[in-house]
C-alpha cells in the first residue's frame, strides 16, 4: 500500500510540473543575460542586422577595450566600490546596534521603538523633505549622502531582530554571570552566532547600494562623484556615440555593443560577491521559517 502511494506521489502532476516550471523561470532570468553578454562581444554589423541572439556574432572585444579605456568609467567604478563596502559596513553596524536591544526583554521601551520603525515601513517621506534633510546636514555633494540616508532598512531590522530572538537567552545570561559586559557579549557570542543573518543583510544592503542611482541624481552635482550606475544610465538612456567618438574609431564600434559592455561591467562585480556568502545566505533566508 505504501509503495503504491509513493509511486502515485512520484507520478503526480505537481511532481512533473515543478521541474518544468523551475526550468522555465530559470530560462526567463538567464536568457536576457546571455543575450546582453553575446551582444557585448559582437561586431557592429551583426548588431545592426539583429543577428545576435545567444551567441556572439563577429566576435570582438573592442567594446570592452573602449569602455575600459575611459577614465570616467574607472572613477565611477571606484566610487561604487567605496559606497558599497563602506555603506554595507555602516548599515550592518547600525542595523545590528538597533536590532539587538529591541530583541531583549529587559528593554522596556522596545515596543514603542518597534512601532515607530513599523510606521516608517507604511509611510515614506517624500523626496523634498529628504532633500532638505540632506542639505541641512551638509551632506550634499559628498559620498555620505549616498550611504547614510536609508542606512537602516525597517524590513532588514525586523529580520535581524527575529534572528536575535532565536538566540537562547541562557547564553547571554551565562556571559553576564561570567562578568562579560554588553559589548563583550555582543562581540564574543551574538555576532559569531549571527553569521547567517549578517551574510543575508550584507548581500541585501550591498546590492541595494551598488544598484542605487537615484540618490546620486538627487544629492550629487559633482560628476566626479557619480557612481557607476549613473554612468550606466547615461550610456543606456542617452546616446553612447560620444563614448565611441572618444575611442577614435567609431566605424568599428556600435553604440549598442558599448551599452551592453557597460552593463556587463556594472553587473559582474556584485555577482562575484554571492559565491563567498552563499553558504550563510541560504541559512539566513530561512530565518524564522524553522523553529528549533
Amino acid at each position: 500500500m505504501s509503495k503504491s502511494k509513493s509511486a502515485l506521489h512520484k507520478s503526480s502532476p505537481i511532481s512533473i510540473l515543478n521541474p518544468i516550471g523551475l526550468i522555465l523561470i530559470s530560462l526567463i532570468m538567464v536568457l536576457p543575460i546571455l543575450n546582453i553578454i553575446a551582444q557585448s562581444f559582437s561586431g557592429p554589423v551583426a548588431l545592426s542586422a539583429g543577428k545576435v541572439v545567444l551567441w556572439p556574432v563577429q566576435f570582438t572585444v573592442d567594446n570592452y577595450v573602449t569602455v575600459l579605456k575611459q577614465i570616467p568609467i574607472w572613477r565611477a567604478f571606484s566610487v561604487s566600490v567605496i559606497i558599497t563596502v563602506c555603506g554595507t559596513l555602516i548599515s550592518l553596524i547600525m542595523t545590528a546596534s538597533l536590532a539587538y536591544p529591541l530583541s531583549r526583554n529587559e528593554y522596556r521601551e522596545r515596543k514603542y521603538i518597534l512601532l515607530l520603525v513599523l510606521i516608517t515601513m507604511i509611510f515614506h517621506a517624500p523626496l523634498i523633505p529628504n532633500y532638505l534633510l540632506v542639505r541641512n546636514l551638509g551632506l550634499l555633494d559628498s559620498l555620505w549622502a549616498l550611504m547614510l540616508p536609508g542606512a537602516i532598512s525597517a524590513f532588514n531590522l525586523f529580520v535581524m531582530r527575529s534572528f536575535f530572538l532565536s538566540i537562547p537567552g541562557e547564553l547571554i545570561e551565562s556571559a553576564r554571570i561570567d562578568g562579560a559586559g554588553e559589548i563583550r557579549t555582543i562581540w564574543s557570542i551574538i555576532l559569531p552566532l549571527s553569521k547567517p543573518a549578517m551574510a543575508t543583510m550584507s548581500i541585501i544592503y550591498s546590492v541595494a547600494l551598488w544598484n542605487n542611482y537615484s540618490n546620486a541624481l538627487y544629492f550629487i552635482n559633482n560628476r566626479a562623484l557619480f557612481p557607476l550606475q549613473v554612468k550606466l544610465r547615461e550610456f543606456v538612456v542617452t546616446d553612447s556615440s560620444d563614448l565611441a567618438n572618444t575611442a577614435g574609431d567609431i566605424a568599428n564600434l556600435s553604440p549598442e555593443g558599448l551599452k551592453m559592455a557597460v552593463i556587463v561591467i556594472a553587473t559582474i562585480p556584485i555577482m562575484l560577491v554571492y559565491p563567498f556568502l552563499q553558504k550563510h545566505f541560504i541559512k539566513g533566508m530561512l530565518i524564522g521559517s524553522i523553529k528549533s
